[in-house]
């Protein structure tokens, strides 16, 4: 049902969100941006669609910024107010130096400022969904609906990093990054190992000459490769070695780690950084789950296939 209270139609509102986005002429340019102020700190956030409509609050993840929502933001801004902020350290936001300024806490705490005193819809990808889920489990009084994209909930995340096997070796490149001066290697030669991260064992054929342009102005905004960093230097997941799963791990409380609200989970079938074993068992922190796969995807679904990410989420709204 709509705001007004009458039916929606899906097939007109699908009709109209792709004819705003494809052939020649595709605009992907957020109808507005602003800095704004979140617990005293400067934020850069972007809006798309009319601002009256239901709120979708969009988070990205590592190495990207608010901006690359461009390609699915307009595909849902039919139904949404869509809103894409530079998260803490990305982008033209806030971005200390401080490893103690990532801690999990204080993300969440800088999106729940954001969304105020009414509840949104909220989707994550990648670390955004770190903060998606950390919404939903700590704030449920601000999230109507979650949906995730490959990205993962904290206890069975940490499951398969300890257990030794393929997501524990998929997942050494975490130890990679939080080495200091990590940030400094990433960005020598013009991004040349950052880009190699990014694109290893992925499709990287959406990213045109004028996209990776962006991607690193963004990146070479002074302090957000360290700060982008940060975010797995302050986590507290522990990450095994591949063939030596770890017997002992740090406590979590899974009664407060649970999703009550509607939990849509999308996944790129061909993701090789986030396996399927790291959402094994989610069921049981969150009741109310749909998983949709999208085939010929990977960890970059959101760029790659935008129009069937985008309709698995109208789908799914009632």
């Amino acid at each position: 049902m709509g705001q007004s209270g009458l039916p929606l139609d899906r097939k007109a509102l699908w009709r109209d969100a792709e004819a705003a986005v494809t052939g020649k002429g595709q605009d992907m340019t957020p109808a507005r941006t602003e800095t704004i102020d979140l617990n005293g700190n400067p934020f850069f956030v972007r809006h798309w669609g009319d601002e009256s409509l239901p709120k979708l609050l969009l988070l990205h993840g590592f190495p990207e910024y608010g901006g690359t929502w461009g390609q699915l933001a307009p595909l849902l801004a039919a139904r949404f107010h869509c809103i894409a902020p530079d998260q803490r350290g990305f982008g033209q936001s806030w971005a200390p130096a401080e490893v103690s300024e990532y801690f999990g806490s204080k993300l969440v705490a800088d999106m729940a400022a954001l969304i105020g005193d009414a509840p949104v819809h909220v989707l994550g990808h990648d670390w955004g969904a770190a903060v998606a889920y950390g919404l939903a489990m700590f704030r449920p009084e601000l999230v109507s609906r979650l949906i995730i994209m490959n990205g993962v909930h904290p206890v069975p995340f940490q499951r398969s990093l300890a257990a030794g096997g393929p997501q524990t070796a998929a997942s050494q490149y975490i130890t990679y990054l939080r080495s200091e001066g990590s940030e400094d290697r990433l960005a020598a030669d013009d991004f040349a190992k950052l880009m190699a991260l990014f694109s290893a064992n992925m499709d990287l054929s959406w990213m045109d000459a004028e996209t990776m342009a962006a991607y690193k102005r963004e990146w070479g905004r002074p302090g957000r490769l360290r700060g982008m960093i940060n975010w797995y230097r302050a986590s507290p997941l522990v990450v095994g070695l591949p063939g030596e799963p770890l017997k002992e791990l740090p406590a979590l409380p899974l009664e407060r780690l649970q999703v009550r609200c509607p939990h849509l989970l999308i996944w790129g079938s061909d993701d090789t950084a986030l396996l399927p074993e790291a959402t094994e068992g989610l069921e049981a922190f969150a009741a109310d789950l749909t998983r949709v796969e999208i085939a010929g995807a990977d960890h970059w679904l959101h760029h790659q296939k935008p129009q069937q990410v985008a309709q698995a989420i109208l789908d799914w709204l009632p």
